[in-house]
């Protein structure tokens, strides 16, 4: 307390007399006898201080600790603050004066000064204390006292006045605790998803009790014996798959398909059996995300990314606004929907490849734990045996040593060979596959798609997983191709089932669901009908088993589709047909062609109206699935129906009097229109030419090339006033054929 009332005095402070010390300290003779120990001649603080602990109590002020800030009270007149400075002065630097303030009745006023060190303070205020200062109306008597310096929100108003380094340094610790703490934690869960840590049903208790209780009261019912003859359009690819499982990837397997073709249920079949763990993501169902929140809480939700904190987006939105308006800048908090599915990314990869190196090592750990358990004797068997290879290799040996260290090379190089096999197998099978599904779908987002493709090409590149992409169209591979660039994409198509293939499938179901139904020729006519569409053979099982005849039920599935098609390629008026990216005329004109022809070439299509080279609106309908083109080497080449079915629905709708009189006669409309421009602008262009022939030279010798021109307009016109009146003709028979209808 003695050292913060009077200042930084060293404790062996050496004062020669007492009256130096009452100096030092503003002790006055006349106040108080302070008795000073002296030791040969000197006087030390240390020895004073407990005295003046006991003789000082008021004056020490023990509740007031020492600051760079002095109040001087005045007891009289004012100072002046020249004659402040002029005594404070000699004691430091001083920052701050302040003339005395008005204060309230029966208070002192006071200036205050600003020291720029504690120490000087404290001397100043304990030489000066107390003292008399004579002014011009009359001595003053300064009595002063520290003053604390008033630092009310000073780290509130620092933030405020310096948001420019603040708020990049909160960022840089709020990512900082993100990375330390929450990454390795999403880490872990993703990896919890990927080796079923939280399934119930890979724990031992539950495994032992369900042996040893439902599976003790409720025998498992053999599975029937499945006819290959069904799934023979399958098994390639399905050996195609296990092909690319059985080797490190380099690039993405892209499985492509009619919906309804079995893709989902081949892909199944060859990941159960290559017992490898496996990550699903399905784009449809994150498509079906309202916003952007659900989506990026989908994907976390198929991945096992967690924690996520979806609801902090918008509040980090807030944050940016308001800092915009405080430093003019945004603060960056807040992140797009492509970082924040990138994030996701990236951190399911990371997880992936740890997946990967400890499958590594427990394949490794069971390799060498077999390798114990086999029995001494058979090592002893084969240990005496490579002895005795040994010795014979030996025996037959020709003495050549350049032939003997040859043969140790080769051996020696063939088992370092086998031993890479090895590990290169064991890498295989540890290596985890990711299935990203529907991809590509009719509602898909190109920012989810896009981050998804390039996301599969950097773990195949990387080796981090297999990587299988299902599409229902060849053309969606483009994306995941785009992101592949040094490497093709390896397709694995799936089509349809073949007649027969359909008519087995159709027999199998039905004899397992016990409905004994044996088809007719006319019957499998019918079924025949559906082609080899999965989807619509299983229509066709249920309606059966209902209790409904196979034909009824054939004719209820076509008449089905022709309602979806009629809606789905026409609209149900003409502001609905609007909104296709084809014209009614376009859809008409395929749809009349596979009535008739079960395939129409591709190119032949664009030469004439109303594609006239445009392939967008053909691609449009494949991916409404209306129709398929099918590829050779990369090119399509020829039209199909959508589905098998569809050739009968198209049959249907064509051959539909009402529906084909007023289709025809708006596409006859539109052909009308094009032949009456053509007969104008040829008008035109003969006028023209007429005055070219009157002012141009003419001669007998060479062909005038007006008049060539105008032959070739007078037959062009001829031929378009023929094809006129022909559709006139055509339309006048269809509009009596819709009265005569109505």
């Amino acid at each position: 307390m003695f050292r913060r009332a009077f200042g930084s005095v060293p404790r062996h402070h050496v004062i020669r007399s007492p009256a130096n010390l009452r100096k030092f300290f503003s002790i006055a003779e006349s106040e108080v006898q302070v008795p000073v120990p002296e030791r040969d001649g000197c006087v030390f603080v240390d020895s004073v201080f407990p005295v003046l602990l006991g003789k000082f109590e008021v004056t020490l002020d023990r509740g007031r600790s020492a600051s760079g800030i002095l109040k001087v009270s005045f007891e009289g007149p004012d100072v002046p603050e020249e004659t402040l400075y002029r005594l404070f002065r000699p004691y430091g630097r001083i920052e701050e004066l302040t003339q005395p303030t008005p204060v309230p009745a029966g208070m002192q006023r006071f200036s205050t000064i600003h020291f720029n060190r504690i120490h000087s303070a404290t001397v100043a205020r304990n030489v000066i204390y107390g003292l008399q200062v004579p002014t011009s109306g009359g001595p003053t008597r300064l009595r002063i006292s520290y003053t604390s310096p008033i630092e009310a929100h000073v780290i509130r108003d620092w933030i405020t006045n310096h948001p420019k380094i603040f708020l990049p340094v909160l960022f840089f610790l709020l990512g900082t605790l993100t990375y330390t703490i929450f990454d390795p934690i999403r880490i872990l869960m993703v990896e919890a998803k990927l080796l079923d840590w939280f399934d119930l049903k890979e724990f031992k208790v539950y495994k032992w009790l369900r042996a040893n209780t439902l599976e003790r009261i409720y025998s498992k019912s053999e599975a029937p014996p499945v006819d290959k003859q069904i799934w023979k359009e399958r098994e390639d690819a399905e050996r195609a798959i296990q092909t690319y499982l059985s080797d490190l990837p380099s690039t993405v397997t892209f499985v492509h398909g009619p919906q309804g073709s079995g893709k989902s249920t081949m892909i199944a079949s060859a990941l159960k059996s290559a017992e490898r763990k496996s990550l699903v993501i399905d784009c449809r169902e994150l498509s079906k995300a309202s916003s952007d929140a659900q989506l990026v809480a989908g994907l976390a939700k198929q991945t096992g990314y967690w924690p996520i904190f979806s609801f902090l987006n918008s509040l980090n939105n807030l944050i940016d606004l308001a800092s915009v308006g405080v430093i003019g800048q945004k603060a960056g908090l807040s992140r797009s929907v492509d970082e924040q599915l990138q994030q996701i990314l990236d951190t399911v990869a990371l997880a992936l490849r740890n997946v990967s190196d400890k499958q590594h090592k427990a394949i490794t750990k069971k390799i060498k734990a077999k390798e114990r358990e086999r029995p001494t004797d058979q090592l002893d068997k084969k240990k005496a045996s490579q002895r005795e290879e040994s010795l014979n290799e030996k025996a037959n040996a020709p003495p050549d040593a350049d032939q003997k260290q040859a043969q140790k090379t080769s051996l020696t190089d063939s088992g370092r060979k086998k031993e890479n096999e090895g590990n290169e197998i064991q890498a295989v099978e540890a290596l985890p596959i990711v299935v990203i599904r529907n991809f590509a779908g009719k509602t898909a987002r190109e920012d989810l798609l896009n981050g998804l493709a390039q996301w599969a090409a950097k773990l195949a590149e990387n080796q981090i997983a297999h990587v299988i992409v299902i599409s229902d169209n060849r053309e969606n591979s483009k994306k995941v191709a785009k992101a592949l660039q040094s490497k093709p994409l390896n397709f694995v198509a799936l089509y349809d089932a073949d007649e027969t293939s359909a008519l087995a499938f159709v027999q199998e179901k039905l004899h397992e669901a016990d409905v004994d139904v044996t088809l007719s020729r006319e019957e499998k006519t019918y079924v025949q009908r559906l082609g080899g569409r999965s989807v619509d053979l299983e229509s066709l099982i249920n309606k059966v088993r209902s209790g409904m005849g196979v034909k009824e039920a054939v004719e209820d599935i076509v008449n089905r589709g022709v309602g979806e098609l009629r809606k789905n390629a026409f609209g149900d008026d003409a502001e609905d047909a609007k909104n296709f990216p084809w014209t009614r005329g376009q859809a008409w004109t395929l749809l009349n062609l596979l009535s008739r022809n079960p395939e129409v070439p591709y190119h032949q299509i664009l030469v004439d109206y109303p594609f006239k080279g445009d392939e967008s609106p053909l691609r449009s309908m494949e991916h409404a699935e209306l129709i398929t083109i099918a590829t050779r080497d990369g090119l399509p080449t020829v039209i199909r129906p959508g589905k098998p079915v569809y050739r009968w629905v198209f049959e249907r709708l064509v051959n539909d009097p009402i529906f084909r009189a007023t289709q025809e006669i708006e596409f006859n409309n539109r052909l009308v229109s094009i032949a009456e421009t053509t007969i104008q602008s040829c008008e035109e262009e003969l006028l023209k030419l007429v005055e070219i022939g009157k002012n141009g030279p003419s001669t007998w010798l060479t062909e005038d090339p007006s008049s060539r021109r105008s032959r070739y307009l007078l037959k062009k016109m001829m031929e378009s006033e023929r094809k006129l009146e022909a559709l006139e003709r055509k339309n006048a028979e269809l509009k009596k054929t819709l009265s005569k209808l109505s």
